[in-house]
């Protein structure tokens, strides 16, 4: 990875707060603009969000955007998908996870999983959290794609990070509003015991009501993790029209556990953006941005342990 952008914080950085306006934390992003599917017609916003994503961002928040990596190789999404389902969707032959036989959207899938790919492959070597602004995963199957999923980044991911990396044990932390009914699929298509794959419905008493003891004893089961992997979706929120499950602030505690946890125990972490389909999708990125809020707070937290015990 040769080329990287740098954003430093401008001025609109003390408009949000002046306790993030002191941090100079960098944020390891692997962003690609061949990511975008811009003029995609859809109810998901997925395919064009990581531009609008970023470029919001990286105008209030120190970001190092890597840029400069490869494309996956057709041959990788056969390491979690059926060859001939493949190849039907990447010739056009079958439609996508929007329902459409699109070349433009074809070609962001290399980029959209390899975004994810290689900022884990990062996260790992640095033993740190990383960003990649990807959704679109956890509904697709070994055979199929469903609900603007079409391929599993993070199955592809994990089985590259265990081949690559001699891995013992992944975990994946689900938290986009629907269950990962694709990645349960794939795991137990293949066998994949070294993955340990927990959702948001976990987290919910009989009534809906979110538990934050149950959050803190789910996180528990990930602790002998070398690698973790979050789906950090805006679509729990509670005004979301596919989601309606979790407050802005349960939310925002939703994701400050999660990065907390990654820290104490250790374990790096690569996250994702997964769905939120409010409109108009300023909300969506208003939700997103929170996420980045708490990655910010826990970064600044751990480096001031650090300080204190030097």
């Amino acid at each position: 990875m040769k080329n990287v952008t740098i954003v430093k914080q401008d001025s609109s950085m003390k408009l949000i707060s002046g306790f993030f306006s002191c941090y100079n934390i960098p944020m390891h992003i692997l962003y690609n603009e061949r990511q975008n599917a811009p003029h995609n017609e859809s109810f998901s916003p997925s395919a064009g969000k990581p531009k609008l994503f970023i470029d919001r961002i990286k105008a209030k928040y120190p970001v190092t955007i890597h840029s400069d990596w490869q494309p996956l190789e057709r041959s990788d999404f056969y390491l979690a998908h059926d060859p001939a389902y493949v190849d039907t969707i990447l010739d056009g032959q079958k439609a996508n996870g929007f329902g459409n036989t699109s070349p433009a959207l074809a070609q962001t899938l290399y980029y959209t999983n390899a975004s994810f790919y290689h900022a884990s492959s990062y996260a790992l070597q640095h033993q740190c959290i990383t960003l990649s602004p990807s959704s679109g995963f956890h509904h697709a199957s070994y055979s199929s794609c469903f609900g603007y999923c079409t391929f599993n980044g993070l199955i592809i991911t994990a089985i590259k990070l265990y081949q690559e990396y001699s891995l013992k044990k992944i975990g994946i932390i689900d938290f986009d509003a629907h269950y990962g009914n694709g990645t349960d699929n794939i795991i137990e298509h293949l066998g994949l015991n070294y993955i340990h794959h927990q959702g948001i419905k976990q987290l919910l008493d009989q009534h809906q009501k979110f538990q934050l003891s149950t959050l803190e004893k789910l996180l528990l089961q990930f602790k002998d993790c070398d690698y973790l992997l979050y789906q950090a979706g805006a679509d729990p929120h509670i005004d979301d029209p596919l989601g309606g499950y979790l407050s802005t602030e349960e939310l925002r505690i939703r994701d400050e556990k999660v990065f907390t946890f990654s820290q104490e125990h250790h374990i790096p972490l690569t996250w994702n953006l997964a769905g939120g389909y409010q409109q108009p999708i300023e909300k969506v990125l208003d939700l997103h941005e929170n996420t980045v809020k708490e990655w910010l707070r826990a970064e600044s937290n751990q480096k001031g342990n650090k300080k204190r015990q030097q």
